[in-house]
């Protein structure tokens, strides 16, 4: 990326949410947790297990889909209601699930100079407490849309972050918030295979307790592996 001669550029540091800020997948425990609260209906269960199927499959799917079903068990409800049920959700749920290596792997690229971004499929709502909670200086989610009366609509509004996404996503709020050409992706974190394109764009990549197709590839790339697992220490920066 082209900077001046004269202006170094920001070094930015991206962090996966699921199954690497936190142990689990916040997507399929927000299900679970609706489900737990009544309004989760067993067909639409279903049709979020098919589509569930599909993705591991490699099927053909829409990655819209599986936010739109879980979305349309929230209709009749407003956004404040939707917002405030995500926010029980992280606080009640996810909050005892946040990896401390992760936490302490942000204060460590802040002391570094890093400028820390959150990137993540999940729900927007979601990452905006989790940035919170992670101290981190900005972050990128999926976004639903909201129709002229700021209610939702049940559909996803722009793309999914997720997978190659994820990377324009980061280049978007870069761009907006430090500036065209003023940035450098210095360091990525993540665990999962699709998050390949994330890692490769970073000057330093490190996999986070990666299944097995990450695992591969970072031993072919020579990415350190972090194992963040319950009770093991942070490893090698």
């Amino acid at each position: 990326m082209a900077t001046s001669a004269h202006t170094q550029p920001r070094r930015v540091a991206v962090f996966d949410f699921d199954g690497t800020a936190i142990d689990g997948q916040s997507g399929s425990l927000f299900t679970r947790y609706l489900l737990a609260q009544g309004m989760m209906s067993p067909l639409r269960l279903l049709r979020l297990g098919w589509w569930g199927v599909r993705y591991k499959l490699h099927l053909p799917f829409r990655q819209g889909e599986a936010r739109e079903l879980v979305f349309g068990a929230l209709g009749g409800r407003t956004s404040e209601e939707v917002d405030a049920l995500m926010t029980r959700f992280h606080d009640e749920v996810l909050a005892p699930l946040y990896r401390p290596q992760a936490l302490d792997e942000v204060a460590w690229c802040h002391g570094k100079g890093m400028v820390v971004l959150l990137v993540s499929a999940t729900f927007e709502p979601i990452a905006e407490v989790a940035a919170s909670r992670m101290g981190v200086d900005g972050f990128v989610a999926t976004r639903m849309e909201r129709d002229e009366r700021g209610r939702y609509t049940g559909r996803v509004d722009g793309p999914v972050v997720a997978g190659a996404e994820k990377c324009r996503a980061v280049e978007r709020w870069c761009d907006a918030h430090l500036g065209a050409g003023a940035w450098v992706l210095e360091r990525a974190y993540a665990d999962h295979h699709t998050d390949a394109p994330l890692l490769d764009a970073a000057r330093e990549a490190r996999a986070v307790c990666p299944g097995k197709t990450l695992a591969i590839s970072a031993r072919r790339r020579g990415w350190p592996v972090l194992d963040w697992g319950e009770g093991k220490e942070p490893g090698r920066r």
